[in-house]
């Protein structure tokens, strides 16, 4: 299998394999162009400043149809730990109120929850009958990643949508490990989020923000500042003010400009072959790496099934530290963390990529102290 982008597109080191998108992403050379586009219109002044905003509308306009939604239900944020903040601090807590999550979710998920004193209930996402026998009358919110990072799990959305639909329960979503490349319907959630540094193809300081109007439109954020409230007029600051009318209201102050140009361009680039391009791509490669891990005895905490995994796949070892260090050397780029070895597929990776990654994983585990 050949790779479905032009590796030449990407910043990838000379010799190195680059399966860490779950991680970072190599960045694309198209940015340099951004980040000059960027500093121009900066640099100009008044009309400047509408180049600057208009890139904006363009860019979320383009992440509309990354998530298949309208427009106006797409707002940016600096993260996803901030924009989950945000849903979180805008609720009105009552005593009793639980949230189901996954016992390994992802602090950007599970941690504003916990900061706030929120009931956390524990509950295996992968198994949804089993959380929907956990939901209570008191549940307020099921709280998941589409796809884990841990283990590149991919949980069905549509059941966990049922599951919260049982008690009237908030879906809350981090899209990003499924974020460009896997098809995504964001409206099964009532808020939703992505980072996009990672298979979105873009930088830190720019997370794609949902809101479900259908669902809750009657949501408005706990705080508010320039940029998100409607008049732009000499304010009258003895009433609350209006906050703009659809997901724009997520922008508290000034994005980041510079991170929209760049993923205004990055959305451009994925467009050009489609998310179920993308995850065929993918998915060839994980299964194919998945099947060598077994001939090898090496087991991976990664669902077999291609309809339950992501673009990863995970192999857990005390050693995952020495391991990737390990990869390194040998010319790939793997990510470690909390006890696993992780190796993320893209575009830009072919069958090769995938010889040489698993290749380097086995040398590395057998020669890891037993």
């Amino acid at each position: 299998m050949e790779p479905l982008f032009d590796p030449a597109d990407f910043r990838i080191p000379p010799g190195v394999v680059h399966v860490c998108a779950a991680g970072e992403t190599p960045f694309l050379r198209r940015h340099d162009a951004a980040f000059a586009a960027y500093a121009e219109d900066k640099s100009a002044g008044p009309p400047g400043r509408t180049r600057q905003e208009a890139r904006m509308e363009a860019a979320r306009e383009k992440a509309a149809r990354l998530f298949a939604v309208a427009p106006g239900d797409i707002g940016f944020v600096s993260s996803v730990a901030e924009g989950v903040s945000m849903v979180v601090e805008s609720l009105d807590w009552r005593a009793g109120d639980e949230v189901l999550v996954d016992p390994d979710e992802y602090p950007s998920v599970a941690a504003p929850l916990a900061q706030k004193g929120v009931t956390l209930r524990f509950a295996p996402m992968l198994d949804p009958a089993a959380v929907a026998a956990a939901v209570t009358p008191r549940t307020r919110m099921i709280a998941v990643s589409a796809v884990s990072f841990l283990t590149a799990a991919r949980y069905d959305l549509v059941a966990l949508r049922a599951a919260a639909d049982k008690a009237g329960a908030l879906l809350v979503v981090d899209f990003t490990q499924g974020a460009g490349w896997m098809p995504i319907e964001a409206d099964v959630a009532d808020f939703g989020f992505s980072a996009t540094y990672k298979w979105v193809l873009g930088c830190t300081g720019t997370a794609i923000a949902y809101w479900n109007r259908a669902r809750q439109p009657g949501w408005a954020p706990g705080t508010a500042g320039w940029h998100s409230i409607a008049s732009m007029g000499r304010p009258d600051w003895s009433r609350r003010p209006d906050l703009l009318p659809d997901a724009a209201r997520f922008t508290r102050g000034n994005p980041s400009h510079v991170g929209l140009y760049v993923l205004d361009g990055a959305l451009d680039y994925l467009a050009g072959f489609g998310a179920p391009a993308i995850e065929r791509h993918v998915k060839g490669l994980t299964t194919a790496m998945l099947a060598r891990l077994a001939e090898a005895g090496i087991p991976s905490t990664t669902p077999v099934d291609p309809r339950r995994h992501g673009a990863s796949v995970c192999v857990q070892s005390p050693h995952a530290a020495a391991i990737v260090a390990g990869m390194e050397r040998r010319g790939v780029f793997a990510w470690n963390g909390r006890g696993r070895v992780r190796v993320s597929f893209h575009g830009y990776n072919g069958s090769a990529d995938m010889d040489r990654a698993t290749d380097a994983l086995i040398a590395e585990w057998r020669a890891a102290p037993a």
